[in-house]
């Protein structure tokens, strides 16, 4: 018995006070670490995220049903061959208010409502929360675009601050009995927005309009003075950039600017270095800076630390987030590959949870590894003891 309890002495180790007060500091670093990752990745936003992208899905398909009505009233006649879905949205070959080519099967998928869904999806990915304010640079050359992203803010209970320019490439709001105006003031009246852009100006070359007709650019520049939106008429590119920049400050008020979507590729907000027609399109880093004189909107905004979003080079964008080229008909809001994005929210969750666990279970088994040990040898040398 003596020599039973020497070997229960010898071989239990009793607790050391360092060693527990460095394993309890180990495990609250972690618990610390994984709290502050689970605040920097909003996990178990999965469902959230999905409803949001949903709703603004639901909220562009409602878009599209007013501009259809709209445009029956005015007894314009859908052209079903271009707009074959019947949309509202697609515009004309050639016009008036013409400023450059376009191609008629990226506006036809633009006019996919989950277009809607990616924006919030986007949004979200660049950090943006509800009550924050985003600026948005539209062309009307995506008129489908711009009703997305305005769904998307409404769906994320955001503010959208957006200056349009009212020019438009091939098929895009280039209808001069249907612009961007007019589709603008048929979704305020039936209901859809509440929004208007704060600032108008005329696009194309140099944001005067200079590659369309002269009788497009006086008619566009009566539509705008009757709206009486501001307007803007700059031809040096960093005092245009400028002018936006204020506008969109002034505006915002005490709120910073969480987001820029730039939509098309409009002069003031590409600029004219060369380098920018090589950022892939969605959330983009901006990593090469032109001088001021060259220095499109997307380049100043992205200098200012703000998040941009980039809604050009559509077929690219389409195939990276699972959105189908040119579908007949359109797919139904809700459905599509597009939503299995929200599902990553929800994955991330998963797998920092069972890294914390693991670092936690390691930590565990080498705090307690001298002692599984010496246990393990005191009942071998008991077993020998009792039965030898």
């Amino acid at each position: 018995m003596r020599s039973l309890s020497l070997l229960q002495g010898r071989f239990i180790p009793k607790k050391s006070r360092k060693r527990n007060e460095t394993t309890i500091f180990v495990l609250c670093f972690l618990s610390l670490l994984f709290f502050i990752l689970s605040r920097i990745i909003p996990l178990g936003e999965g469902d959230i995220i999905k409803k949001e992208m949903v709703r603004a899905s639901e909220i562009m398909a409602e878009a599209l049903e007013a501009l259809r009505k709209c445009q029956i009233e005015k007894g314009i006649v859908l052209d079903e061959k271009a707009d074959r879905n019947r949309t509202g949205l697609i515009g004309v070959e050639f016009s008036s208010i013409t400023t450059s080519v376009g191609s008629l099967e990226a506006k036809r998928t633009t006019t996919n409502p989950n277009f809607a869904a990616l924006l919030v999806y986007l949004l979200k990915k660049a950090g943006v929360k509800a009550e924050d304010t985003i600026a948005i640079g539209a062309s009307s050359s995506f008129p489908a675009l711009i009703v997305a992203s305005l769904s998307a803010a409404k769906a994320m209970n955001i503010e959208p601050l957006m200056i349009c320019s009212l020019g438009a490439s091939q098929w895009g709001a280039n209808n001069p009995l249907f612009h961007w105006l007019d589709i603008q003031n048929c979704l305020q009246s039936s209901g859809i927005f509440d929004v208007k852009p704060i600032a108008l100006s005329l696009g194309g070359e140099e944001d005067t309009g200079n590659d369309m007709s002269p009788e497009g650019r006086s008619f566009l520049i009566e539509e705008a003075k009757q709206s009486q939106i501001p307007f803007l008429d700059e031809p040096n590119l960093e005092h245009n950039v400028q002018a936006r920049i204020e506008l969109y400050e002034e505006k915002a008020g005490r709120k910073k600017i969480k987001a820029f979507i730039n939509i098309g590729g409009s002069w003031a907000n590409m600029g004219t270095d060369s380098e920018i027609l090589k950022l892939n399109p969605g959330l983009v880093r901006v990593k090469h800076f032109s001088q001021a004189e060259k220095r499109g909107l997307i380049a100043e905004m992205a200098m200012r630390k703000i998040p941009v979003i980039h809604l050009l080079y559509i077929k690219g964008l389409a195939q990276r987030f699972g959105l189908p080229w040119d579908p007949e008909p359109l797919p139904n809001p809700g459905k599509g590959k597009i939503y299995l994005l929200a599902e990553e929210r929800k994955t991330s969750f998963f797998l920092l949870a069972g890294v914390y666990f693991l670092f936690f279970a390691l930590v565990y088994l080498f705090r307690n590894k001298k002692f599984f040990y010496k246990y393990t040898l005191y009942y071998k040398v008991l077993y020998n003891i009792k039965f030898n």
